[in-house]
């Protein structure tokens, strides 16, 4: 959708350049979407969940999902447990949920105990997640530490970082802390997140497994903006994952950033910041 408001409001844009890939057309990429989210599923049996959807400010978000694939979103405070099923209230009817199109951080989760859940994520439901919880936990960063190629910033966990640190001490290109972010494992948005730590703050952490550091990034400011400042950017793969087969390249997303990190918490009250897609010719 924001792609075809990009054209519209920028006729020059060639008709080769899209921001898809594999040679995916418009229409074929929600249809993919929709056969990913809703499978054989009607609708009505499959919600987009999330904390309180209307508030959330990636309502444009959700609204056009609503809009393309003819689900709700639904929040979790709202949905019934009834045994092993689920159940919310679709246009005054108690509807049974088939599929969850999960879009809950749970960290968001913990910090909310005056939400009121009539089910746990930890329960065994007859139902399908679209993503499952789980990959929350071991998807994003908690699997870092283990991707060693060139071409990514090294990770650690926090206790193993003393270990590989000594060892390359000796070399002239030697690693130390201070080369490093803090992150803790599960969180999002940047929560938590130290830009400058020390050795005496990763020994005062009561569970270091829990924390990881990774290689600071310099990001290069090369958007120039109306206000002078450049703005850096960071161009993230958009894969999607169905049940039958691999992840698939469809799409990108720009983030762009004047602060020290991506992501709205670093970049409040600056402008030519947030979210994009950046086209190629196809």
């Amino acid at each position: 959708m924001l792609l075809g408001c990009m054209r519209k409001a920028y006729p020059a844009i060639p008709p080769s350049w899209t921001s898809s890939f594999g040679g995916i057309k418009d229409e074929q990429y929600i249809d993919i979407l929709r056969r990913t989210i809703l499978a054989d599923a009607k609708p009505e049996n499959v919600i987009l969940l999330e904390i309180e959807p209307e508030k959330q400010k990636t309502r444009i978000d959700f609204a056009a999902t609503e809009a393309l694939l003819g689900i709700e979103s639904v929040c979790v405070t709202k949905i019934k447990k009834c045994g092993r099923e689920l159940f919310y209230d679709h246009h005054g009817t108690e509807t049974r949920i088939e599929r969850i199109y999960n879009r809950v951080i749970f960290d968001e989760l913990g910090r909310r105990p005056d939400l009121k859940l009539q089910f746990s994520f930890q329960d065994e439901l007859d139902v399908t997640w679209v993503a499952h919880p789980n990959w929350y936990y071991r998807i994003s960063k908690h699997s870092l530490p283990f991707i060693k190629t060139a071409h990514t910033s090294p990770a650690f966990f926090a206790d193993e970082f003393s270990a590989f640190a000594k060892a390359t001490a000796d070399r002239p290109a030697g690693e130390d802390i201070e080369d490093y972010v803090l992150k803790p494992l599960y969180s999002f948005a940047g929560l938590g997140v130290d830009m400058e730590p020390t050795r005496e703050k990763l020994a005062a952490l009561k569970n270091p497994h829990q924390w990881i550091l990774q290689k600071k990034v310099e990001y290069a400011s090369f958007v120039p903006t109306v206000d002078g400042q450049k703005s850096k950017a960071e161009l993230r793969m958009m894969f999607i994952w169905s049940e039958q087969g691999e992840p698939v390249l469809l799409n990108n997303l720009v983030r762009m950033s004047q602060g020290k990190m991506m992501g709205v918490d670093f970049n409040k009250d600056k402008t030519w910041v947030g979210s994009s897609i950046a086209l190629h010719e196809q």
